[in-house]
C-alpha cells in the first residue's frame, strides 16, 4: 500500500501562500527541483509615491503584485543564492490572494507561510478550503504554533491531509525538515511527505509530535539558552564560548553567538518566551527566561546583523579598516577582540573524528573542559526528559539536531562518544539526573545508544527495550560503518573499501581531501582490482568536501627545490590517472559535493559518469595558483571546444568560451551550473538532491553501467586552430594587460593556457591526439612553475590555510 501511494500521488505544482523571506525561498527550492510554482501573497492597501506618479490604482496588475514581486526578486538577489540556476526563475509565477487564490484548485501541494499569527492562518485556510481540489495536500510552515488548532472547524478531507512542514532557514541549505502531523492526518500522508522531503527535497525529514517548537527549536534553543545562563557563571567572554563551541566541537564556525547576530537575537527570544509560556511542565523551564544582559541587548536593539550589532559590532577603525568588535557581557560596552589559547584545542586538533575529541573534551581541565561540562551533561539530562514528550526514538533528536543546526553529532551520539555510563557520573556530580529509561538501558547490558552492525546503524529502542534498525540507514552508504570490515587498502591519503555487489569505492581523507602520490597510488590500484576481480570504482566520501583539488604543498616544494624531473613525473602521473579513469575496462564514477576544485573537478570530467551533490562547487581554480590545469583539464577543455567547432564563428566561440572559464577560474554555485558551465556533460551528470544518498547513487550507477559497459579508446581526432586561434589569444590578453585589467603575469598565463588548447605553433587548423595536449599541457605547468610569482601565489595559499575559490 506504501509503494502504491508513493507512486500514485504525483507533485506537479506547488502553490505557497506568503512571499516573505521563508515563503520565496521554498517557492525558490521548489523550482530548483523542477515543480512549476505559484507564488502568492496580498494586495497592497495604499500606493507608494512611484505608483501614483504613473498615476496607477490599486488595481492595476502591477500594484496588486507588488508586494510578492517584490519579495521574490529581493530573495533572487541574496547571498548565497536560493535558486540553483537563473534559468528556474521562469518556473515560479505570481499573483495576490484576491485575484489568483482561485489558481490553487489546480495544484498538488499548498503550503502556508504567511505571518506567525493563529488568526491568520485560519482566514487563510478558509480561503483554501473553497478552492483546493480534494486529495491535494496542506501544509503550514509555521514554527510554533499547534497545527492542530489550524485545522479546527475544516472539512474531514482538508483534516485528512494537512500537517505542518516546518522548513528551516535557508531552506535550500539547511537540511532539516520536520514533519507534524495531527490526530486527523492520515498515516500515508505523512509516509508521502517524508518520503518527499528526503528524495526529492533533499531535506532530513523527522516525524515530529504537535509540542511547542517541535524538536530542533526545543532542544537546540534550550542548548543556547542554558549556555547564556552558564556562561556568566563560568566568567568566560563571547570571544571563548565561541571558540570552544565552533568546529571543535564539530559545529559551524559561527558558533553560539556570531550565530546567535546571523539569526537575530529576536527570533530566539521569541521561540525562548514561547516556550517558557507554553511548556510550564519542563523542568528546565527557567532557563527559557531572559538573562539580564540579553534584556538589555533587546531593548538596545542589538539583535545581531539586522541592526549592525549584537554580540559582535563591525566598525572602521582610526585607520580605517574595518574591525570586528565583541561585546563585554559584564559591562555591555564593545572591545577588541581577545586571542583564545586553549590547551584542549591545541590536543584536538590532530584529531581528525569529531566523536573522538568528545572524551577529551569530557575530561579537560581548562576552561573549554567546564564549558563542556556544564553545557553537555545538561543537555544530555534535558533529551534524555524529551522522550517520549517530543519524540518516541532518540534517532529523531539527533536527526533534527544535526540537520537544523548543523551540528556534525546529535546530543545522543555525543553522549556515545564520552561514553554512557561514564557522562552520567559526571552528571551526577554536577546535579544532574538522566531519564529512568537511561539507567534501565544500562541496567538491561545496553552501553550505546547506537551501534552498527554489517555495515547499518541501529538505535535503542526504549518501548520495545532492543535494537532497531534506524529507518532509511539501509538504504544508505556511510563509510563510517564499513571501513572497519570492508577496508582492502589504505595509504595515507586514501582509501579503498569495498562497497558491496562489486563496486568499490576510493575513500579521499587527507586535509580538505587534497590529491596527492598517495591518492593517484589508491585510484590507480582501485582501477586494478576492478578490472580483475570486479564490477566498477567509485570515487566518492562522506567528508565535508570532495576534493579541494590538488596538494599544493607537494607542488611548491619540488619547484622550490628545482626538482623538475620529480616535478615533471608528478604531473605526468596525475595526468595519467585523469587518462586511467575515462579509458579503463570498469566504468568509473566520481560522487562529487560542496568543494569539487581543481584535481577534483579533472577526475570529474573524465569520468564515465559524474553523480552530483545538488550542491556540487565545481571549478578549474588553477589560475589562482598562478598555473594552468596540468591533471588534463586543459586537454580535456580543448577537446570539447574542439567538438563544438562547426563554422568560423562557432570556432571562436566555443574557444572563448572553454578559455574564459579557466581563466577567469569560475566556480559552480550548484551541480546544475556545473552542467551549465560545461564542467560536466549532461549526458554524464546525475544529481542528488540528497547528499546522504550520494554515494548508494553513484554505486547504483556504476552497476548500471557495468551491464552494458565498452572500453572508450582515447581520441586522435581532436580540432585544434593553431596559430589561427592563438592570434586571438594573445591579442585578447594584450588588451586585458594594456588596460590594467589583468598582471603580467596573469597575461603570461593566459598565453600559455591558449598555446595547450590551440594545440601549439602550428600553421594551420588540424587534428590532434590526446597525449599530444596532454604533453602541451605539462610542459606549459612546468615552465609556469619556475616563476617567482607563481611561486609567491602558491606560498600564500599555503599560510592561508584555504582552498583556492573564486
Amino acid at each position: 500500500m506504501y509503494k502504491k501511494i508513493m507512486m500514485n500521488r504525483k507533485i506537479n505544482k506547488v502553490a505557497v501562500l506568503g512571499s516573505g523571506i521563508m515563503g520565496s525561498r521554498i517557492a525558490c527550492h521548489f523550482a530548483n527541483i523542477g515543480v512549476e510554482v505559484l507564488l502568492l501573497d496580498i494586495a497592497p492597501k495604499d500606493l507608494t509615491e512611484a505608483e501614483q506618479a504613473k498615476g496607477l490604482s490599486l488595481d492595476s496588475p502591477v500594484v496588486k503584485n507588488r508586494i510578492v514581486n517584490t519579495a521574490l526578486q529581493t530573495t533572487l538577489k541574496s547571498n548565497p543564492s536560493p535558486i540553483y540556476s537563473k534559468r528556474f526563475v521562469s518556473r515560479i509565477s505570481t499573483g495576490n490572494f484576491t485575484d489568483d487564490m482561485a489558481k490553487i484548485a489546480d495544484y498538488d501541494w499548498i503550503i502556508e507561510v504567511v505571518v506567525e499569527n493563529l488568526n491568520i492562518k485560519k482566514s487563510v485556510f478558509e480561503e483554501v478550503e473553497k478552492y483546493r481540489k480534494p486529495g491535494s495536500l496542506i501544509t503550514s510552515n509555521t514554527s510554533g504554533i499547534p497545527i492542530h488548532l489550524m485545522a479546527e472547524g475544516r472539512s474531514a478531507d482538508f483534516q485528512a491531509h494537512f500537517c505542518g512542514t516546518h522548513f528551516f532557514n535557508p531552506p535550500r541549505y539547511l537540511k532539516l525538515l520536520e514533519i507534524i502531523p495531527t490526530p486527523h492526518t492520515k498515516p500515508e500522508v505523512v509516509d508521502f511527505l517524508m518520503h518527499y522531503g528526503d528524495k526529492y527535497l533533499g531535506k532530513t525529514t523527522v516525524c515530529c509530535k504537535d509540542t511547542p517548537a517541535f524538536i530542533a527549536n526545543r532542544v537546540g534553543v534550550y542548548s543556547i539558552m542554558a549556555l547564556l545562563h552558564n556562561v556568566e557563571k563560568l566568567g568566560l567572554s563571547i570571544e571563548e564560548v565561541d571558540k570552544y563551541t565552533g568546529p571543535a566541537l564539530g559545529r559551524p564556525k559561527s558558533a553560539t553567538f556570531r550565530t546567535s547576530d546571523v539569526v537575530g537575537l529576536d527570533t530566539m527570544i521569541k521561540v525562548a518566551n514561547g516556550l517558557y509560556e507554553n511548556c510550564p511542565n519542563d523542568k528546565a523551564r527557567d532557563y527559557f527566561k531572559l538573562p539580564a544582559f540579553v534584556e538589555k541587548m533587546s531593548e538596545n536593539n542589538w539583535l545581531g546583523d539586522k541592526t549592525k550589532q549584537g554580540f559582535y559590532k563591525k566598525i572602521k577603525n582610526a585607520e580605517g579598516k574595518s574591525e570586528i568588535l565583541a561585546l563585554d557581557l559584564k559591562t555591555l560596552e564593545y572591545k577588541p577582540q581577545q586571542k583564545i589559547k586553549s590547551a584542549t584545542l591545541e590536543m584536538t586538533k590532530n584529531i581528525d573524528k569529531v566523536a573522538d575529541r568528545m572524551k577529551v573534551f569530557a575530561q579537560a581541565k581548562d576552561k573549554a573542559g567546564e564549558l563542556f561540562r556544564t553545557s553537555f551533561f545538561g543537555l544530555f539530562e534535558y533529551v534524555s526528559d524529551r522522550i517520549p514528550e517530543i519524540a518516541d526514538e532518540l534517532y529523531r533528536i539527533d536527526d533534527a539536531m544535526r540537520a537544523g543546526f548543523a551540528w556534525e553529532l546529535g546530543p545522543f551520539e555525543v553522549w556515545d562518544a564520552v561514553g554512557v555510563k561514564e557522562a552520567i557520573e559526571g552528571m551526577k556530580a554536577m546535579g544532574h539526573e538522566p531519564a529512568t529509561w537511561v539507567n534501565d538501558m544500562l541496567a538491561a547490558g545496553f552501553t550505546s545508544f547506537y551501534k552498527v552492525e554489517n555495515g547499518v546503524r541501529h538505535y535503542y529502542d526504549i518501548s520495545s527495550k532492543s535494537y532497531k534498525v534506524v529507518p532509511g540507514s539501509s538504504d544508505l552508504i556511510v563509510l563510517d560503518h564499513l571501513r572497519e570490515n570492508n577496508t582492502l587498502y589504505k595509504n595515507a591519503g586514501a582509501s579503498i573499501i569495498d562497497l558491496g555487489d562489486g563496486i568499490l569505492g576510493v575513500e579521499f581523507h587527507s586535509k580538505m581531501n587534497t590529491i596527492g602520490g598517495d591518492t593517484l597510488t589508491a585510484i590507480n590500484k582501485a582501477i586494478d582490482m576492478a578490472e580483475k576481480d570486479y564490477k566498477g570504482v567509485v570515487i566518492g566520501n562522506n567528508g565535508a568536501n570532495f576534493s579541494a583539488g590538488a596538494n599544493v604543498g607537494m607542488i611548491f616544494m619540488m619547484a622550490v627545490e628545482q626538482e623538475w624531473d620529480e616535478l615533471n613525473m608528478a604531473i605526468k602521473l596525475f595526468q595519467n590517472t585523469s587518462m586511467r579513469i575515462r579509458y579503463s575496462s570498469i566504468p568509473v564514477v566520481v560522487a562529487t559535493h560542496n568543494l569539487t576544485l581543481g584535481g577534483g573537478c579533472e577526475f570529474s570530467l573524465h569520468a564515465d559518469h559524474c553523480q552530483m551533490s545538488a550542491e556540487t562547487y565545481m571549478g578549474l581554480v588553477e589560475f589562482g595558483v598562478g598555473v594552468i590545469p596540468g591533471g588534463g583539464g586543459s586537454k580535456e577543455f580543448a577537446l570539447r571546444a574542439g567538438d563544438e567547432m562547426k563554422d568560423d564563428q562557432i570556432v571562436q566561440n566555443a574557444l572563448k568560451e572553454r578559455f574564459l572559464t579557466i581563466g577567469t577560474a569560475k566556480v559552480s554555485t550548484s551541480a546544475v551550473e556545473a552542467i551549465e558551465m560545461g564542467y560536466i556533460q549532461k549526458e554524464k551528470a546525475g544529481i542528488t538532491m540528497n547528499s546522504a544518498r550520494l554515494l548508494a547513487d553513484a554505486k547504483a550507477k556504476a552497476l548500471e553501467l557495468a551491464n552494458s559497459y565498452t572500453k572508450p579508446s582515447p581520441r586522435k581526432n581532436i580540432k585544434v586552430l593553431g596559430n589561427q586561434g592563438l592570434g586571438i589569444v594573445y591579442a585578447g590578453a594584450n588588451s586585458m594587460y594594456s588596460g590594467n585589467f589583468i598582471s603580467e603575469h596573469d597575461k603570461k598565463i593566459s598565453e600559455k593556457l591558449g598555446y595547450v588548447m590551440c594545440g601549439g605553433d602550428l600553421s594551420a587548423p588540424q587534428e590532434v591526439s590526446e597525449q599530444y595536449l596532454l604533453d602541451l599541457e605539462r610542459e606549459a605547468f612546468l615552465q609556469l612553475c619556475t616563476e617567482r610569482k607563481t611561486l609567491e601565489r602558491i606560498q600564500s595559499i599555503i599560510k592561508s590555510g584555504k582552498p583556492l575559490r573564486n
